[in-house]
């Protein structure tokens, strides 16, 4: 005998299954079905191989429903859902929104401080589908598209990142051009330290800002960063600031 459940899930106006089992070949079957399965583990069946699935759990009779749609949505390739804003809604990236970014980063005031996309956007939207394969799975955090409520346009990019020699994860952000000037930065920053505090158990974050970013510098400060030093990277000189979390 083995374990089989299923949880009835609709997301993305969509009625479909996750299915929870304990069994390395049902378990392969559906997937090989395309189903989207969560793996049972227990004591009994420790000497079975389940390397290929990504998600696991050892009581599947009390899952919360948050969790069991976000795995739902990594098996199936769909966004997860961050968090809400008054005027923006911040969630995982998609390939659809890699002509937006393009549109928002042909603006020169956009990459005079940051990198740009690449060249070809077939290329781009390879990166982003591996960055949700390996980044927003791996880590359960990273960067981000906003998105205007009223609009659904999606109008900049947030979240945090990790940056190779710093132990701090670090707060990136921007935004487009026709949507800059209206405090959209300042409301999603500081919605996304919440959730780095609340939800990640962040104790600090860092952000890198070249010195002439005067906008970038401005918004920091609002958010509650302090200079820490200065630091050389790649032939660049960059403020480091540095946040921490408030005990309340």
């Amino acid at each position: 005998m083995y374990y089989l459940r299923k949880i009835e899930i609709h997301v993305e106006e969509r009625d479909d299954i996750l299915y929870v089992t304990d069994h390395a070949e049902v378990a392969e079957r559906l997937k090989r079905e395309g189903k989207a399965v969560l793996i049972y583990l227990h004591p009994q069946n420790s000497d079975q191989d389940f390397s290929q699935f990504l998600f696991a759990v050892e009581d599947p009779e009390n899952l919360e429903k948050e969790y069991v749609e976000r795995v739902y949505r990594r098996l199936k390739g769909l966004p997860w859902n961050i968090l809400d804003t008054a005027r923006c809604c911040v969630r995982e990236t998609v390939p659809e929104d890699v002509d937006a970014f393009y549109r928002i980063y042909s603006n020169p005031d956009i990459t005079k401080y940051m990198e740009g996309l690449y060249q070809d956007v077939e290329q781009e939207k390879r990166y982003v589908r591996r960055y949700m394969e390996t980044v927003y799975t791996f880590y359960g955090y990273g960067v981000w598209t906003v998105l205007e409520r009223e609009s659904g346009a999606v109008i900049g990019r947030a979240g945090f990142s990790g940056r190779e020699g710093f132990e701090d994860p670090e707060l990136g952000f921007i935004i487009g051009v026709p949507w800059q000037g209206r405090g959209y930065a300042e409301e999603v920053c500081a919605a996304i330290l919440r959730y780095g505090w609340l939800a990640l158990e962040f104790e600090k974050v860092q952000a890198l800002v070249e010195p002439g970013n005067s906008a970038s510098l401005n918004l920091c400060r609002k958010l509650g960063f302090r200079y820490v030093q200065n630091v050389e990277l790649q032939g660049k000189s960059y403020f480091r600031l540095l946040v921490q979390r408030k005990i309340s």
